[in-house]
């Protein structure tokens, strides 16, 4: 006599439901972060088979997430981070072979040293200005790289080609094409979020977190500890079981309509924007909540400051520690806003009045950014956190006629790197003796996220989107790994 299948009972009907909805959750879970194997696969790093969007990499990477701090206005190589000692000792004397230099505003003066020392740091012993006194604990741990240079000498485009690689708006964001390249790793987050300064957002906004012609779900989520999240708590006059069967309705009627209309990326994106905020509703005032942190987070932020704006950019810093620790890919934080009818006002552009300028703007970078990069050590978080410090471009090291500022210089600026998978005390290229041009291992912003996706473990030559007949990618036709900032 044949047994009965357990099928054709009550209890084996359950237990085997049961088991494939398990399943399935299991498999949406490792689908997610990369972890499934494809049956016709050898390995999910191989490259054969690289799918996007579901945490998977085209090589192993050092890094998962990635930590970008831009510092709009065009802050100072030569005031900053590149020590010229010859700029120090001929101060006053006309700059050689440019001594009738016109550059973006006109006329320039002489050469001008920086209003403040340059200081031995670390066990490296690297001279950066004494204007950032709490920054100098980390240069041993930093990838520093004096030799960029930028194709524009205009802070919207150059702002936009630092975020893009590309001049031109309407390109995806750096954070953009990680979000598309790994998708979430939290549900409940953004993948991508950026985080503008009290000031105001940079020159030309929202391009610089742009995901251009990448789906619409790629752009960054705008958060700061200064704006409020709107429509995050449910009406008074609404019960939980009645929010819930609206989401669910909405959700049948957003799914037919999709279906319709299959092609309309921006309707899927607003589609999943509008699930993503209802998650939120739980996720958002957690991650906010920066009470929760101890005073001794705070102090060391500088979150209680006197100085209106070191406490809210400290905010803005430990928010993105908070969204970092929780699974957000890309944070985009911004120290200082766009220009203003006064140079270096609200940026580091400093025309006019260099000294007052950067003494205004350095305190408010200095403290919480050192703070930021400490904690994220002492957590952990910099082992598979890669951090990028970045600008648009340079300072000329003449003095603007008739001021006491620079004016822009695009042929020579600084950025660094910091974390998984970078060398710490490292120095690559150089600008001559004066900071005026990048001379020794020139560089761009195509190398620097050559370097940058791979770290991440991607291949920039096959990380792409075909769009107007081309395959368009963060590094255009361009682009070179520099391996000397690597470990």
């Amino acid at each position: 006599m044949r047994e009965k299948s357990s099928m054709t009972t009550r209890r084996g009907f359950l237990e085997t439901i049961c088991g494939s909805l398990s399943g399935l959750g299991l498999s949406h879970l490792l689908m997610r972060d990369g972890l499934l194997a494809n049956a016709s696969a050898a390995s999910k790093t191989s490259g054969s088979t690289w799918v996007p969007g579901i945490g998977q990499t085209h090589f192993p990477a050092k890094a998962k997430r990635v930590l970008q701090i831009y510092c709009p206005g065009a802050a100072s190589h030569i005031d900053l981070w590149d020590y010229k000692p010859e700029l120090f000792a001929r101060s006053g004397q006309p700059l050689p072979g440019e001594e009738n230099l016109v550059s973006f505003q006109g006329k320039n003066g002489n050469l001008m040293a920086p209003p403040w020392e340059f200081v031995p740091c670390g066990q490296t012993g690297k001279r950066i200005s004494s204007l950032l006194p709490h920054m100098a604990s980390h240069v041993d741990d930093i990838a520093f790289i004096h030799s960029m240079k930028a194709k524009t000498n205009t802070h919207g485009p150059g702002c936009v080609l630092m975020n893009t690689g590309h001049v031109q708006e309407g390109f995806p964001s750096a954070g953009a094409w990680l979000s598309y390249a790994l998708g979430s790793e939290n549900d409940n987050l953004p993948t991508f979020v950026a985080l503008p300064d009290l000031r105001g957002e940079p020159p030309n906004g929202k391009a610089n977190w742009s995901n251009g012609f990448l789906p619409a779900k790629h752009q960054a989520v705008v958060m700061a500890a200064h704006l409020d999240i709107r429509n995050l708590k449910r009406p008074a006059s609404m019960s939980a079981d009645e929010e819930a069967a609206t989401r669910e309705y909405l959700k049948q009627l957003n799914e037919q309509h999709l279906e319709k209309n299959s092609s309309e990326t921006v309707l899927a994106a607003r589609i999943a924007a509008y699930e993503l905020a209802a998650r939120m509703q739980i996720s958002a005032p957690e991650v906010s909540d920066l009470a929760s942190e101890s005073m001794q987070t705070h102090e060391a932020y500088g979150t209680t400051s006197e100085n209106k704006l070191l406490a809210a950019y400290a905010k803005n810093c430990l928010l993105s520690r908070r969204l970092l620790e929780r699974g957000v890919r890309f944070v985009n934080l911004y120290c200082a806003s766009r220009a203003s009818g006064v140079d270096g006002l609200l940026n580091w552009d400093a025309h006019k009045t260099l000294k007052a300028d950067y003494e205004r703007h350095a305190p408010v970078f200095d403290q919480p950014t050192a703070a930021l990069l400490t904690d994220l050590k002492q957590r952990g978080l910099l082992e598979d956190t890669l951090v990028l410090w970045t600008t648009e471009f340079g300072r000329m090291p003449t003095h603007q006629a008739n001021t006491t500022g620079r004016d822009h210089n695009p042929d020579a600026f600084t950025v660094w790197m910091m974390g998984a998978g970078v060398k710490g005390g490292t120095v690559y290229g150089a600008t001559d003796d004066f900071g005026r041009r990048s001379v020794t291992n020139p560089t761009n912003v195509w190398e620097f996220y050559a370097t940058v996706l791979h770290l991440m473990g991607f291949d920039y030559q096959r990380l792409s989107w075909y769009h107007n007949g081309f395959d368009r990618k963060i590094t255009d036709v361009h682009g070179r790994i520099i391996r000397e900032v690597m470990s």
